[in-house]
């Protein structure tokens, strides 16, 4: 059995023992730790079932499937979240997801591939057109925080309005994304390889694939279902356990809660990067950046409307200069279509001076 089976299997561990943690009154902070370990195996599982069931099922259903569930993990707790009130811990959670994935997993991906290979490539056209993407996200995403500050708007009706005119147009741009990469150009993104049997729509399934896909719809479930529950047990003390580190809960948003939930990203994206296959691993992070700008982002708008819990597109001002700079540095590395190890290197040390001005930021 590979390495990267055996380690998420080990750590199922924290599963039972977080939910004991929380039952026998263990205190918090075992049951923010064990919790916090219990969600990076689950969402291991559910990004490799994903995974699975997009492969089997051929590139039109499983790209859908794929876009729905790369970021679930993300989703599921910050809806947990929203629930429970830590509205700017959510919202800062948004460009903190965007900013973790153009640096911090890019980053990796580069410094790690580059330390095993002199100069890796990988098509300068995709990056083109998803970094074109990114900006366009990006600058809708700033825009209602730049209205604001610039207008003096005050009334929470008009921030409101705004901020769902806004998601409403990014979930739009985002089905628009949909089509070009699944359909009308497709054959820009047929960079994956793969050795499962495909599905055709309208063929005989065999037995085997048909257990196979019945298999990995299971562990999508399941490894679904659990990560709710265990971000009920991380949310519910997460507030009082980053309180008592001294970490606001701006640097709990931005940094901490993308570091937790998309562990599952970090590992694909560094395998890729190893094994070279770079167009697949930097569609991955564009792809991933992309869709919390243009489909979490504005569920989580429409949602916290939904639950009493609004949630509006006002960033503070310093996420919208951090998010700026990202998609700068990122779109710059990206738009030679060559990298190395330095490239990397540059991605985590701005990852990592960010990561430090939003310790020391004042705010909140």
């Amino acid at each position: 059995m590979a390495l990267r089976t055996i380690i998420p299997l080990i750590l199922l561990i924290f599963v039972p023992i977080s939910i004991a943690a929380e039952q026998l009154h263990w205190g918090e902070t075992a049951v923010f730790v064990t919790s916090a370990l219990a969600i990076v195996p689950l969402s291991i599982w559910l990004t490799t079932a994903t995974e699975k069931i997009a492969v089997v099922t051929g590139p039109s259903f499983g790209g859908l499937i794929n876009a729905v569930f790369s970021n679930a993990t993300e989703l599921i707790i910050a809806l947990t979240a929203l629930r429970a009130g830590l509205v700017d811990i959510v919202e800062a959670s948004i460009t903190g997801s965007i900013i973790g994935a153009l640096l911090l997993l890019l980053g990796l991906g580069l410094f790690t591939g580059g330390l095993r290979y002199k100069e890796q490539e990988f098509k300068p056209i995709l990056a083109r057109v998803n970094g074109s993407s990114m900006t366009l996200a990006a600058v809708a995403i700033a825009l209602p925080t730049l209205v604001i500050n610039t207008s003096r708007i005050v009334d929470a009706s008009s921030i409101r309005n705004l901020s769902l005119i806004t998601a409403g147009a990014l979930i739009v741009v985002y089905g628009l994304t949909l089509l070009f990469s699944l359909k009308t150009h497709s054959f820009l993104y047929d960079i994956g390889i793969s050795e499962e049997p495909i599905l055709e729509p309208g063929a005989d399934v065999p037995d085997k694939g048909m257990r196979r896909l019945l298999l990995w719809l299971g562990v999508l479930l399941a490894s679904t279902s659990a990560i709710a529950v265990e971000s009920e047990l991380f949310v519910g003390v997460v507030e009082q356990e980053t309180s008592r580190l001294g970490l606001t809960p701006l640097f709990t948003g931005v940094i901490l809660l993308p570091l937790i939930s998309d562990v599952a990203g970090y590992v694909l994206v560094v395998r890729l990067a190893m094994k070279n296959q770079m167009d697949l691993a930097v569609a991955t992070v564009t792809g991933d950046s992309l869709l919390i700008a243009l489909f979490v982002a504005p569920i989580l708008v429409f949602m916290g409307q939904a639950m009493g819990q609004p949630i509006d597109l006002n960033f503070n001002t310093f996420e919208v200069i951090a998010l700026a700079i990202t998609v700068i540095v990122s779109n710059l590395i990206l738009s030679g279509g060559r990298s190395n190890w330095l490239d990397g290197a540059f991605l985590l040390a701005t990852y990592f001076l960010l990561g430090v001005a939003f310790y020391y930021h004042p705010i909140y």
